[in-house]
């Protein structure tokens, strides 16, 4: 099993090596922690703050910025409040799109760094693209479970301890 992340890079703040660099290392971590299809694949957007404004406007109704946005390409998520969503078996998993001036604008303010955040929303809207969501207690308990273990396997402390959470 493996996963792809493929970054279409829209503003050239964001360095495209070092997000593939980081969406390589995170897709090795998830595919041994998640059951994933084979050969699963994502797009992601790395944008600024007016064009995920805008996108944000669009899909959700709501004319401001916003750190990170996915369109899962399936529903997978459970009915029962933290149960684990459907396995995917589409292979494109969905998009996802990442604003520049959010992401930084947060990680400086807990004090992180930017790569460090940026790989947290990138964890965190993959997950929404599985099924997963944090509209209930007992399912932002399973997705932050999985965002802490995830991470630390990736040398990143626990975002959850920090001053912010992904919105």
């Amino acid at each position: 099993m493996s996963l792809n992340f493929e970054f279409v890079v829209k503003d050239a703040r964001w360095d495209a090596a070092q997000l593939s660099n980081i969406g390589e290392m995170l897709a090795v971590v998830l595919s041994d922690y998640l059951i994933l299809p084979d050969m699963a694949s994502a797009v992601v957007l790395a944008c600024n703050d007016s064009t995920i404004e805008q996108l944000n406007k669009n899909f959700r109704g709501k004319a401001q910025p916003t750190n990170v946005l996915s369109w899962p390409s399936n529903e997978l998520a459970s009915e029962i409040p933290g149960q684990a969503p459907a396995l995917a078996t589409d292979a494109e998993l969905g998009d996802v799109a990442i604003a520049f001036e959010t992401c930084t604008g947060e990680a400086y303010e807990a004090n992180c760094p930017i790569m460090n955040h940026f790989t947290h929303l990138l964890l965190h809207a993959t997950l929404h693209l599985l099924g997963y969501d944090h509209i209930e207690d007992t399912d932002a308990e399973l997705m932050e479970q999985i965002e802490v273990d995830v991470l630390a396997k990736l040398g990143i402390c626990n975002p959850y301890e920090t001053r912010f959470a992904t919105r």
